[in-house]
């Protein structure tokens, strides 16, 4: 895959790639025992807010590196434009994006142009690269083998292309993935689609011309439960990024009451 992330002042091009869960299998995890790893199983969160809040644990995080956090939650609908994204990659006229009260917000990620809507699960891992022993390319190239992974636990088969980061089903993209790390730490991460409305993916274009997107309920031919997906997501980001410790939470300050409870997880005690 190809794409340029900036780290501090320094932009880095990476070189095309084409991954599977097999070739990603061998890759050599990094145990970082002193290491605590924040889970924040959130419901819907405006896409500002969540904004917000992985600015705080970037903040955070920069300045004490046994910490990892990984925020998993949903947006209300909007369009947010990657590094790599255009207006050309929406499809839509200024009125009926206004008609249909979609928002479009130019992000510093990598990656293209995403719509988001509920039924579709966003990562966002903050993550001190060095302290897994990470570069960008190998971080990028372990947060899809977690996407990987839950679609093996479907019998599904996925695959990132060098056209555009992401997973890809049958040439159809499944999840979108796209970071930006500032200090060695990274922010935003991989959006999955779980079960959203597809028809209006062909409104926005990831990556200009390309086939409409796929959902796991579409490629499983049936329904899943949310709450299970989120789960094994926890669990193969924790096998991915080993940590010492784990510790869960449905809400932070910083939200200020400002995300949806997300159905079917446990209230920590």
């Amino acid at each position: 895959m190809t794409g340029r992330f900036t780290a501090g002042s320094r932009t880095v091009v990476r070189e095309p790639a084409s991954l599977s869960m097999m070739n990603l299998e061998c890759q050599t995890v990094v145990p970082t025992e002193e290491t605590t790893l924040q889970v924040f199983m959130l419901g819907e969160v405006e896409f500002e807010a969540a904004l917000r809040f992985q600015r705080r644990l970037h903040y955070e995080i920069s300045g004490d590196r046994t910490q990892t956090a990984l925020i998993l939650c949903e947006h209300p609908p909007l369009i947010t434009v990657g590094r790599q994204g255009s207006w050309t990659h929406i499809l839509c006229e200024a009125q009926e994006l206004r008609a249909r009260r979609w928002p479009v917000r130019w992000v510093n990620r990598g990656g293209g142009t995403l719509l988001h809507i509920p039924g579709q699960l966003a990562l966002y891992p903050i993550v001190p690269l060095e302290r897994f022993g990470l570069g960008l390319d190998s971080y990028l190239q372990r947060l899809v083998a977690v996407g990987l992974a839950l679609l093996a636990d479907f019998d599904i088969e996925g695959e990132m292309h060098s056209e555009a980061p992401g997973i890809r089903v049958g040439g159809r993209l499944i999840a979108a993935a796209g970071v930006s790390v500032r200090d060695w730490v990274a922010t935003f991460g991989l959006y999955m689609n779980i079960n959203p409305a597809l028809d209006l993916f062909r409104q926005v274009r990831w990556a200009g011309h390309e086939p409409p997107m796929t959902s796991l309920e579409r490629e499983r031919r049936g329904r899943v439960r949310p709450a299970f997906v989120r789960q094994r997501l926890v669990e193969h980001f924790a096998n991915h990024f080993v940590c010492g410790r784990q510790a869960l939470f449905t809400d932070h300050p910083t939200l200020n009451g400002s995300c949806a409870r997300a159905q079917g997880v446990p209230t920590p005690s």
